[in-house]
């Protein structure tokens, strides 16, 4: 079996952004080369006492996708550099993303999509089970929460701590009153989340069309009516039309999963859509950037109650003032 393999060229604090903005457009299980030094955990994982010590963190990231090629399906290599090369675009319009080059070079015998499954298991966020739809739920979680949810959809599957950190925050402050509105909702998880937790109705909105289709996916297959969900293309900081579409200090609980880079210029933008009081949740910020989002957030005249961290990644829940 042969597959192209697409390698972009970026930098690592665009690692996660890149990746979840290509699933969007087909590109899944993104194989990562960077010097970022290893955390603690990840050197117990090594099983060994001493690691050497490795290159000087360059920031520079390869990404690396693959797409079966056969005689049946050949590969569009040229389209798919295309889409890869307008995704990069759209991006720079919040965030750098490198050099943003795209190389083109070719594999074989690699099952990308079905080694997905081993690494990616039934895993728990509190009470909340997350289960992939090759793996039955167990006798003993029957009745849990459940989210039903693959990899390879838009912006990924809870696994993320920043994912994680948005969740926690949201059960802390979700009632079955709330209005929700989830910026740059991808799959859909944060608000399908609020919605099996009893919220009535939530509002995504998203840069990538391909979002529709994700969170469709994703509200059938947990069983979520389209009444209580609906998504919203477009660019909630530049574009009034869709600002107008979502309405004005409307919603109970705002949440941003977003890296620090888009937080900024999106804080003062939120300020006009959530209510006085509202809950501003905000994640996808590396520590190092933890006081560039404070800032931006208490300008923009909201009140901090609460930071949370998980490994290096910050989620800070502020309130309306």
């Amino acid at each position: 079996m042969k597959w192209k393999k697409f390698t972009v060229k970026t930098i690592t604090d665009a690692e996660d952004i890149v990746i979840s903005t290509l699933y969007d457009i087909g590109l899944e299980g993104a194989q990562i080369e960077d010097k970022v030094p290893l955390t603690p955990l990840e050197k117990e994982q090594m099983f060994v006492d001493i690691l050497p010590d490795g290159p000087e963190d360059d920031g520079i990231a390869y990404l690396s996708f693959f797409v079966e090629d056969s005689q049946e399906n050949p590969v569009d290599t040229a389209k798919i550099v295309e889409e890869i090369g307008i995704e990069l675009d759209n991006l720079r319009n919040f965030m750098d993303v490198g050099e943003g080059t795209i190389m083109v070079s070719e594999t074989e015998d690699l099952d990308w999509i079905n080694n997905w499954k081993q690494y990616f298991h039934q895993f728990y966020i509190e009470d909340l089970l997350v289960i992939p739809s090759w793996e039955e739920v167990k006798p003993e979680d029957q009745d849990k929460k459940i989210l039903h949810i693959d990899p390879g959809t838009a912006f990924g599957t809870g696994m993320h701590e920043t994912t994680q950190l948005c969740i926690r925050q949201l059960r802390n402050y979700i009632t079955p009153q709330t209005e929700l509105l989830d910026i740059g909702t991808g799959s859909g998880i944060l608000s399908i989340v609020s919605l099996l937790y009893g919220i009535g109705h939530a509002v995504g909105t998203d840069l990538d069309p391909c979002a529709i289709d994700a969170v469709r996916e994703n509200m059938e297959v947990n069983n979520i009516s389209s009444t209580c969900f609906e998504v919203m293309i477009g660019n909630i900081i530049t574009d009034s039309d869709v600002q107008d579409k979502i309405g004005y200090e409307k919603y109970d609980i705002v949440v941003a999963n977003i890296l620090a880079d888009v937080l900024v210029p999106l804080t003062p933008v939120v300020k006009k859509h959530i209510k006085k009081g509202g809950i501003y949740i905000t994640s996808g910020i590396i520590d190092n950037k933890e006081q560039t989002v404070r800032d931006a957030v208490e300008a923009s005249g909201f009140e901090i109650i609460e930071v949370t961290y998980q490994g290096e990644w910050v989620s800070i829940t502020a309130r309306s003032v």
